[in-house]
């Protein structure tokens, strides 16, 4: 394994691999050929090393991309951080349509075992979801899937409640998207029994909510109102029972993965991550959009500073002003609440080697591959179009991860350089972005790109992922569905009455 990486030709650092000591001379591609730098000081596994001397108020260049202003005279050889590296983004800004060609793929078919639904829908698990209208009966729907998961046969497998805390209290767009996300969930198709359970005088009731879900199977989907029963647990747990019943009657088939719709999110990222774990999936979202399949990237404000990528990128010109807008309505909203547009990476990110928003923006859109945009998403809005979509949610892990699942993905593939134990409500797959945290907690990853600076190659790990994904597709359980995880998340965006 080398010690260091010098991701684009146009790049005036290095990141080292390993802790490179100081004193050390390392051997570099630079203008004209190989050049010696000499490490002024420790340079930790993850961070960045200046091999030009970089004046204060240049620009710091990885990925091929500025990440950066100097703060001041950065000399060769010299550790680059936040100390002496900062933003150079500024608020709302101007955008240019400029369309960057891409060859769109077409390769062979692959197949999976999922379960096909009655209303054409495809699903990667059989599971029975108790979906709570409202916070209140959290605790009554928990009871619920411990009592029934006992009434558990066939091809059903697992009651999953997922308690929120929202569904009440609630004021205009905030109410409008609880509303939208519960009823993206409830007819996800990874669910082949759902009980919809509410209170009885909470704003979003079982009567509001049901217009936003639409025409549904009522073999599939179920009502109860607590307020209306003696004893809401005993009588829930006989409806879960008659669902236990329909839902067993699927089994898995041969379906394309042309079918398969993905989610892609990165957290606890590293100077690792927009080196191994994130472009890998950004090569498995090209190799699955090529034969038909669907991904959706989200987290929107960590794609600020990578924005033009991405907007010229977008298969028309109509899909450039929705992502535009889809940047600047984020930017807005931080703005809205009086927050730093730019308040971002995290302690942990910066301890990892991300220095600035767009050190870690250019290394989390690497998700997203080379192909073509071909939907823009609002939050709650579920995929419509296959091929490379852009969703709008935050950045924060469950909430942004619910947010997917929501939209449609079967799956996350969710990239990490320092560890997470949580799930969402769809097979959370963790990727380590090194070998170190893969190997600690074996408990949560699931697969390990830091093979990738060991002498893996892209395209045999690729294929790798690849292969993977179909399995958990077709019913291998990720880490966290092994443990017994299932989180969801609601992103609250307004005032609480």
């Amino acid at each position: 394994m080398q010690d260091f990486l010098k991701i684009n030709d146009n790049d005036n650092v290095v990141v080292a691999l390993n802790t490179i000591p100081a004193g050390t001379t390392i051997s570099v591609e630079g203008d004209g050929g190989v050049k010696q730098v000499t490490s002024l000081e420790e340079i930790p596994a993850g961070h960045k090393m200046a091999i030009y001397d970089i004046p204060a108020g240049g620009e710091v260049i990885k990925y091929g991309y500025r990440i950066g202003t100097a703060k001041e005279d950065i000399r060769e050889g010299g550790w680059i951080h936040t100390h002496n590296v900062g933003t150079a983004l500024g608020d709302l800004l101007e955008y240019t349509y400029n369309p960057t060609p891409v060859e769109e793929k077409r390769t062979e078919d692959v197949t999976f075992m999922g379960f096909n639904r009655k209303d054409g829908k495809v699903g990667v698990r059989n599971e029975i979801w108790i979906i709570p209208t409202v916070g209140c009966v959290n605790n009554i729907a928990t009871a619920i899937a411990k009592r029934a998961n006992a009434f558990v046969k066939g091809t059903v497998e697992e009651v999953i409640a997922f308690p929120h805390p929202y569904g009440c209290s609630q004021m205009g767009d905030d109410q409008e998207h609880t509303r939208a996300i519960l009823a993206d969930l409830i007819n996800h198709p990874n669910a082949g029994g759902v009980l919809v359970l509410g209170l009885g005088c909470e704003n979003s009731n079982i009567d509001v909510l049901k217009p936003y879900i639409g025409d549904y199977d009522e073999n599939r989907v179920k009502f109860l109102v607590c307020q209306e029963h003696d004893d809401e647990i005993a009588d829930a747990v006989e409806i879960i029972r008659g669902l236990i019943d329909y839902a067993s009657e699927f089994k898995r088939e041969q379906i394309s993965v042309s079918r398969l719709v993905i989610g892609m999110k990165c957290g606890g990222s590293d100077g690792l991550s927009g080196i191994t774990a994130n472009p890998l999936v950004g090569r498995f979202s090209d190799k699955l959009i090529s034969k038909g399949g669907t991904t959706i990237l989200t987290e929107v404000p960590e794609m600020f500073g990578a924005e033009t990528i991405l907007m010229n990128r977008c298969a028309n010109e109509e899909l450039f002003h929705q992502t535009v807008d889809l940047i600047n309505n984020f930017k807005n909203y931080f703005k809205s609440h009086n927050q730093t547009i730019y308040e971002n990476p995290s302690p942990g990110n910066k301890k990892g080697g991300i220095s600035t928003l767009e050190d870690k923006s250019l290394g989390c859109t690497q998700k997203s591959g080379s192909a073509l945009v071909k939907g823009v998403l609002a939050y709650g809005e579920t995929v419509k179009t296959p091929g490379l979509n852009l969703l709008s949610a935050p950045g924060n892990d469950l909430v942004a991860a619910t947010a997917l699942a929501a939209a449609g993905a079967h799956i996350v593939l969710f990239t990490t350089g320092r560890g997470t134990p949580f799930a969402s409500p769809v097979p959370t797959m963790k990727i380590s972005t090194n070998s170190r945290l893969a190997g600690k907690k074996s408990n949560w990853i699931d697969f390990n790109a830091g093979v990738l600076v060991e002498g893996s190659t892209m395209a045999e790990e690729t294929d790798r992922l690849f292969d993977y994904v179909v399995e958990v597709a077709s019913g291998r359980q990720v880490c966290s569905e092994a443990a017994g995880f299932h989180d969801m998340a609601i992103f609250k965006q307004g005032v609480t009455l």
